[in-house]
Protein backbone atom coordinates (compact mmCIF):
# COMPACT_ATOMS: atom_id res chain seq x y z
CA UNK A 1 0.00 0.00 0.00
CA UNK A 2 0.66 3.70 -0.26
CA UNK A 3 1.09 6.71 1.91
CA UNK A 4 -1.79 8.76 2.62
CA UNK A 5 -4.59 6.09 1.29
CA UNK A 6 -3.05 3.48 2.59
CA UNK A 7 -2.23 4.67 6.38
CA UNK A 8 -6.09 6.36 6.13
CA UNK A 9 -7.43 2.53 4.83
CA UNK A 10 -5.16 1.27 7.50
CA UNK A 11 -7.08 2.93 10.20
CA UNK A 12 -10.36 2.06 9.63
CA UNK A 13 -9.20 -2.18 9.70
CA UNK A 14 -7.92 -1.29 12.69
CA UNK A 15 -11.23 0.07 13.99
CA UNK A 16 -12.60 -2.43 12.86
CA UNK A 17 -10.59 -5.28 13.83
CA UNK A 18 -9.95 -4.07 17.74
CA UNK A 19 -9.68 -7.43 19.42
CA UNK A 20 -6.71 -9.16 20.15
CA UNK A 21 -7.74 -11.90 18.15
CA UNK A 22 -6.79 -10.10 14.83
CA UNK A 23 -3.27 -9.34 13.73
CA UNK A 24 -2.63 -6.93 10.76
CA UNK A 25 0.19 -6.78 9.06
CA UNK A 26 0.83 -4.25 6.34
CA UNK A 27 3.00 -4.02 3.09
CA UNK A 28 4.30 -0.98 2.61
CA UNK A 29 5.70 1.05 -0.61
CA UNK A 30 9.48 2.11 -0.33
CA UNK A 31 9.82 3.71 -3.93
CA UNK A 32 8.76 7.08 -2.62
CA UNK A 33 11.92 6.98 -0.51
CA UNK A 34 14.53 9.83 -0.58
CA UNK A 35 17.77 10.78 0.33
CA UNK A 36 17.94 14.00 0.92
CA UNK A 37 20.31 16.81 3.21
CA UNK A 38 22.48 13.32 3.55
CA UNK A 39 19.06 11.81 5.38
CA UNK A 40 16.88 8.81 4.29
CA UNK A 41 13.17 9.69 3.97
CA UNK A 42 10.01 6.82 3.73
CA UNK A 43 7.18 9.15 3.29
CA UNK A 44 4.76 5.85 2.97
CA UNK A 45 6.39 3.98 5.98
CA UNK A 46 6.44 7.19 7.93
CA UNK A 47 2.77 8.14 6.72
CA UNK A 48 1.27 4.77 7.67
CA UNK A 49 3.26 5.03 11.17
CA UNK A 50 2.40 8.69 12.07
CA UNK A 51 -1.39 8.55 11.51
CA UNK A 52 -1.89 5.14 13.01
CA UNK A 53 0.06 6.75 15.76
CA UNK A 54 -1.81 9.87 16.30
CA UNK A 55 1.49 11.81 15.55
CA UNK A 56 -0.05 12.99 12.04
CA UNK A 57 -1.07 16.51 10.95
CA UNK A 58 -4.54 15.03 9.75
CA UNK A 59 -5.31 18.56 7.49
CA UNK A 60 -2.35 17.55 5.17
CA UNK A 61 -2.45 14.17 5.46
CA UNK A 62 1.36 13.73 6.06
CA UNK A 63 4.25 15.20 8.15
CA UNK A 64 3.73 15.59 11.86
CA UNK A 65 1.06 17.21 13.87
CA UNK A 66 2.02 20.66 15.62
CA UNK A 67 5.63 20.86 12.79
CA UNK A 68 7.61 23.79 12.56
CA UNK A 69 10.01 24.25 9.85
CA UNK A 70 12.99 26.44 11.17
CA UNK A 71 15.47 23.54 9.83
CA UNK A 72 13.80 24.24 6.36
CA UNK A 73 14.29 27.63 7.19
CA UNK A 74 17.77 27.65 7.73
CA UNK A 75 18.71 25.28 4.55
CA UNK A 76 16.97 27.37 2.57
CA UNK A 77 18.89 30.15 3.95
CA UNK A 78 22.34 28.66 3.05
CA UNK A 79 20.55 27.87 -0.61
CA UNK A 80 20.53 24.16 -0.15
CA UNK A 81 18.87 22.30 -2.57
CA UNK A 82 16.43 20.84 -2.93
CA UNK A 83 14.48 24.05 -1.16
CA UNK A 84 11.00 22.63 -3.00
CA UNK A 85 11.14 19.56 -0.61
CA UNK A 86 9.83 20.25 3.24
CA UNK A 87 11.51 18.77 6.25
CA UNK A 88 9.70 19.58 9.33
CA UNK A 89 11.65 19.84 12.68
CA UNK A 90 9.85 17.14 14.55
CA UNK A 91 10.17 15.24 11.14
CA UNK A 92 14.06 15.65 10.91
CA UNK A 93 13.80 13.57 14.12
CA UNK A 94 12.47 10.30 12.11
CA UNK A 95 14.77 10.70 9.27
CA UNK A 96 18.20 10.96 11.56
CA UNK A 97 17.29 8.21 14.00
CA UNK A 98 16.50 5.99 10.66
CA UNK A 99 19.64 7.27 9.04
CA UNK A 100 21.62 6.48 11.58
CA UNK A 101 20.50 3.09 12.15
CA UNK A 102 20.90 2.54 8.27
CA UNK A 103 24.48 3.74 8.72
CA UNK A 104 25.35 1.39 11.93
CA UNK A 105 24.42 -1.43 9.58
CA UNK A 106 20.47 -2.03 10.40
CA UNK A 107 18.00 -3.26 7.73
CA UNK A 108 15.00 -0.75 6.82
CA UNK A 109 12.87 -3.58 8.27
CA UNK A 110 14.75 -3.48 11.43
CA UNK A 111 14.87 0.26 11.70
CA UNK A 112 10.92 0.54 10.71
CA UNK A 113 10.32 -2.09 13.68
CA UNK A 114 12.49 0.02 16.32
CA UNK A 115 10.83 3.72 14.78
CA UNK A 116 7.28 1.75 15.50
CA UNK A 117 7.95 0.56 18.99
CA UNK A 118 7.51 4.59 19.96
CA UNK A 119 4.25 4.97 18.18
CA UNK A 120 2.97 1.96 18.95
CA UNK A 121 0.66 1.93 15.26
CA UNK A 122 -1.11 -1.51 16.35
CA UNK A 123 -0.21 -2.62 12.65
CA UNK A 124 2.96 -4.59 11.99
CA UNK A 125 4.31 -2.13 9.21
CA UNK A 126 6.81 -4.21 6.79
CA UNK A 127 8.64 -2.28 4.07
CA UNK A 128 8.19 -4.27 0.54
CA UNK A 129 12.06 -4.38 0.96
CA UNK A 130 15.07 -3.82 2.49
CA UNK A 131 17.00 -3.28 -0.78
CA UNK A 132 16.99 -0.06 -2.02
CA UNK A 133 14.26 0.92 -4.83
CA UNK A 134 13.52 3.69 -6.36
CA UNK A 135 11.20 4.91 -8.39
CA UNK A 136 11.93 7.75 -11.01
CA UNK A 137 9.97 9.49 -13.68
CA UNK A 138 10.61 9.48 -17.45
CA UNK A 139 10.02 12.97 -18.44
CA UNK A 140 10.02 15.25 -21.46
CA UNK A 141 11.49 18.39 -20.90
CA UNK A 142 12.83 21.43 -23.24
CA UNK A 143 12.57 18.63 -26.24
CA UNK A 144 14.60 16.57 -23.95
CA UNK A 145 13.76 12.88 -22.70
CA UNK A 146 15.32 12.24 -18.91
CA UNK A 147 14.40 10.98 -15.55
CA UNK A 148 13.52 12.54 -12.36
CA UNK A 149 12.84 11.12 -8.95
CA UNK A 150 9.37 10.48 -8.49
CA UNK A 151 9.72 13.16 -5.55
CA UNK A 152 10.81 15.58 -7.87
CA UNK A 153 7.37 14.89 -10.47
CA UNK A 154 5.16 14.62 -7.59
CA UNK A 155 6.46 17.38 -4.89
CA UNK A 156 7.94 19.90 -6.87
CA UNK A 157 5.93 20.25 -10.40
CA UNK A 158 3.09 18.34 -8.84
CA UNK A 159 2.77 15.71 -11.83
CA UNK A 160 2.29 18.72 -14.42
CA UNK A 161 5.68 17.42 -16.12
CA UNK A 162 4.14 14.85 -18.67
CA UNK A 163 5.09 11.57 -17.72
CA UNK A 164 6.44 8.83 -20.47
CA UNK A 165 7.07 5.90 -18.27
CA UNK A 166 8.20 4.84 -14.74
CA UNK A 167 11.13 2.70 -14.10
CA UNK A 168 11.71 1.28 -10.57
CA UNK A 169 14.90 1.54 -9.90
CA UNK A 170 16.68 -1.33 -8.13
CA UNK A 171 13.28 -3.37 -8.26
CA UNK A 172 14.46 -6.22 -10.24
CA UNK A 173 17.55 -7.10 -7.75
CA UNK A 174 15.86 -6.49 -4.81
CA UNK A 175 14.27 -8.91 -2.22
CA UNK A 176 11.07 -8.87 -0.18
CA UNK A 177 11.35 -7.77 3.51
CA UNK A 178 11.70 -10.78 6.16
CA UNK A 179 8.00 -11.49 6.94
CA UNK A 180 6.61 -10.25 3.89
CA UNK A 181 6.08 -13.39 2.06
CA UNK A 182 5.50 -15.23 5.34
CA UNK A 183 2.32 -12.91 5.99
CA UNK A 184 1.15 -12.96 2.57
CA UNK A 185 1.37 -16.85 2.50
CA UNK A 186 -0.51 -17.08 6.06
CA UNK A 187 -2.99 -14.21 5.51
CA UNK A 188 -6.96 -15.01 6.25
CA UNK A 189 -7.58 -12.52 3.78
CA UNK A 190 -5.31 -9.83 1.66
CA UNK A 191 -6.54 -6.26 1.38
CA UNK A 192 -5.22 -3.93 -1.71
CA UNK A 193 -5.92 -0.43 -0.36
CA UNK A 194 -6.73 1.57 -2.33
CA UNK A 195 -3.72 3.21 -3.04
CA UNK A 196 -2.02 4.94 -6.36
CA UNK A 197 -2.06 1.32 -8.90
CA UNK A 198 1.48 2.54 -10.10
CA UNK A 199 3.54 3.96 -8.30
CA UNK A 200 2.38 2.70 -4.90
CA UNK A 201 0.70 -1.34 -5.77
CA UNK A 202 3.13 -1.21 -8.97
CA UNK A 203 5.76 -0.58 -7.30
CA UNK A 204 5.19 -3.17 -4.69
CA UNK A 205 4.55 -5.62 -6.85
CA UNK A 206 7.92 -5.00 -9.26
CA UNK A 207 9.88 -6.82 -6.53
CA UNK A 208 10.75 -10.32 -7.59
CA UNK A 209 8.35 -12.71 -5.66
CA UNK A 210 5.93 -10.25 -5.03
CA UNK A 211 3.28 -11.08 -7.64
CA UNK A 212 3.85 -14.53 -7.15
CA UNK A 213 3.16 -14.69 -3.71
CA UNK A 214 -0.13 -12.59 -4.22
CA UNK A 215 -1.05 -15.19 -6.98
CA UNK A 216 0.06 -18.21 -4.65
CA UNK A 217 -1.43 -17.24 -1.32
CA UNK A 218 -4.26 -19.33 -0.42
CA UNK A 219 -6.05 -16.05 0.99
CA UNK A 220 -8.85 -14.45 -1.45
CA UNK A 221 -6.80 -11.02 -2.94
CA UNK A 222 -9.48 -8.67 -2.80
CA UNK A 223 -8.77 -4.40 -3.66
CA UNK A 224 -10.42 -1.31 -3.17
CA UNK A 225 -9.93 1.01 -6.20
CA UNK A 226 -9.00 4.29 -5.99
CA UNK A 227 -11.16 5.57 -8.18
CA UNK A 228 -14.15 7.10 -7.86
CA UNK A 229 -16.46 8.41 -10.51
CA UNK A 230 -13.24 8.55 -13.44
CA UNK A 231 -11.27 10.70 -10.70
CA UNK A 232 -8.23 9.74 -7.94
CA UNK A 233 -9.71 9.37 -4.17
CA UNK A 234 -6.18 11.46 -3.52
CA UNK A 235 -3.46 12.78 -5.23
CA UNK A 236 -2.60 12.27 -8.83
CA UNK A 237 -3.30 8.80 -9.86
CA UNK A 238 -4.96 9.98 -13.43
CA UNK A 239 -1.23 11.23 -14.40
CA UNK A 240 0.50 8.09 -13.66
CA UNK A 241 -2.54 5.73 -15.04
CA UNK A 242 -2.35 7.45 -18.31
CA UNK A 243 1.29 7.72 -18.88
CA UNK A 244 1.30 4.12 -18.58
CA UNK A 245 -2.01 4.10 -21.29
CA UNK A 246 -4.53 2.53 -18.36
CA UNK A 247 -7.84 5.02 -18.40
CA UNK A 248 -9.02 6.59 -15.36
CA UNK A 249 -11.96 4.51 -13.97
CA UNK A 250 -12.31 1.67 -11.51
CA UNK A 251 -12.94 -0.90 -14.52
CA UNK A 252 -9.65 -0.42 -16.16
CA UNK A 253 -7.76 -0.57 -12.92
CA UNK A 254 -9.42 -3.77 -12.53
CA UNK A 255 -8.68 -5.01 -15.24
CA UNK A 256 -5.12 -4.03 -14.99
CA UNK A 257 -4.77 -5.53 -12.11
CA UNK A 258 -6.15 -8.70 -13.32
CA UNK A 259 -7.77 -12.08 -12.38
CA UNK A 260 -6.09 -14.70 -10.18
CA UNK A 261 -8.54 -17.01 -12.03
CA UNK A 262 -8.03 -16.16 -16.11
CA UNK A 263 -4.77 -14.43 -16.32
CA UNK A 264 -1.30 -15.83 -15.86
CA UNK A 265 -0.47 -12.51 -13.97
CA UNK A 266 -3.31 -11.54 -12.31
CA UNK A 267 -3.83 -11.06 -8.45
CA UNK A 268 -7.84 -10.26 -7.59
CA UNK A 269 -10.13 -12.45 -6.89
CA UNK A 270 -12.65 -9.67 -5.94
CA UNK A 271 -12.89 -6.04 -6.75
CA UNK A 272 -14.61 -3.19 -4.94
CA UNK A 273 -15.62 -0.38 -6.91
CA UNK A 274 -17.42 3.17 -5.53
CA UNK A 275 -21.64 2.61 -5.34
CA UNK A 276 -22.29 4.11 -9.52
CA UNK A 277 -19.32 3.40 -10.80
CA UNK A 278 -20.34 0.62 -13.32
CA UNK A 279 -16.93 -2.19 -13.75
CA UNK A 280 -16.99 -5.75 -15.14
CA UNK A 281 -13.42 -7.64 -14.86
CA UNK A 282 -13.38 -10.81 -16.03
CA UNK A 283 -12.65 -13.79 -13.63
CA UNK A 284 -12.89 -11.48 -10.61
CA UNK A 285 -15.97 -10.74 -8.14
CA UNK A 286 -17.03 -7.63 -8.59
CA UNK A 287 -19.36 -5.43 -5.93
CA UNK A 288 -20.07 -1.71 -5.59
CA UNK A 289 -20.28 0.23 -2.14
CA UNK A 290 -19.63 3.16 -0.48
CA UNK A 291 -15.80 3.87 -0.98
CA UNK A 292 -14.89 7.44 0.46
CA UNK A 293 -12.82 7.49 3.59
CA UNK A 294 -14.84 10.14 4.54
CA UNK A 295 -14.48 9.16 8.53
CA UNK A 296 -13.50 5.84 10.31
CA UNK A 297 -16.80 4.29 10.62
CA UNK A 298 -17.12 4.70 7.22
CA UNK A 299 -13.40 3.46 6.11
CA UNK A 300 -14.27 0.64 8.71
CA UNK A 301 -17.57 -0.32 7.08
CA UNK A 302 -15.38 -0.27 3.63
CA UNK A 303 -12.99 -2.99 5.22
CA UNK A 304 -15.64 -4.81 6.21
CA UNK A 305 -17.36 -5.92 2.97
CA UNK A 306 -13.95 -6.63 1.57
CA UNK A 307 -13.24 -8.86 3.83
CA UNK A 308 -16.99 -10.03 3.38
CA UNK A 309 -15.89 -10.77 -0.38
CA UNK A 310 -12.91 -12.62 1.46
CA UNK A 311 -14.84 -14.93 3.20
CA UNK A 312 -14.42 -13.24 6.77
CA UNK A 313 -17.24 -12.22 8.62
CA UNK A 314 -16.52 -9.95 11.30
CA UNK A 315 -20.35 -8.98 12.07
Amino acid sequence: MGGVGGARFLVGLKALLSGPEHEITAVVNTGDDVWMHGLRICPDLDTCMYTLGGGIDAERGWGRAGETWAVKEELAAYGAEPTWFGLGDRDVATHLIRTRMLNAGYPLSAVTEALCDRWQPGVRLLPMSDDRVETHVVVETDGQTRAIHFQEWWVRHRAALAARSFASVGADKAAPAPGVLDAIAGADAVLLAPSNPVVSVGTILAVPGLREALRKTEADVVGLSPIVGGKPLRGMADACLTAIGVETSAQAVGRYYGSRKTSDTGILDAWLVHTGDRCDVPGVAVRAVPLLMSDVDATAEMARVALEMAGIDVG
